[in-house]
């Protein structure tokens, strides 16, 4: 990755992948709190950098994990297909099994 330390083992790139998340959803955090509570305008431009950051980092951890993120998001839906077969259920969503 364009961006991690090359000389890393996988474990140190999952850790750092762990703080990279933490500090950029700060970030994005403090983006929405100044909007909220500060009378800043909304940058949603501002914000999509930020979240390219948490997605680079999303990405890290998938390689750290010794997968793709595309494998991560295909899994997530079959997750959740499997948790709400015929769509979002309320009910299911607070009694889930899957």
């Amino acid at each position: 990755m364009r961006t991690a330390p090359d000389s890393i083992g996988a474990d140190e790139m999952l850790l750092n992948s762990f703080f990279g998340l933490q500090g950029e959803l700060g970030e994005l955090f403090d983006l929405y709190k100044k909007h909220r509570y500060q009378g800043h305008p909304l940058d949603p431009g501002a914000m999509k950098l930020e979240l390219g950051d948490l997605l680079w980092y999303a990405a890290e951890m998938a390689t750290a994990l010794g997968f793709t993120l595309s494998e991560v998001m295909t899994a997530n839906i079959e997750k959740l297909k499997a948790r709400y077969p015929e769509g979002f259920d309320k009910a299911r969503s607070i009694h889930r099994e899957a």
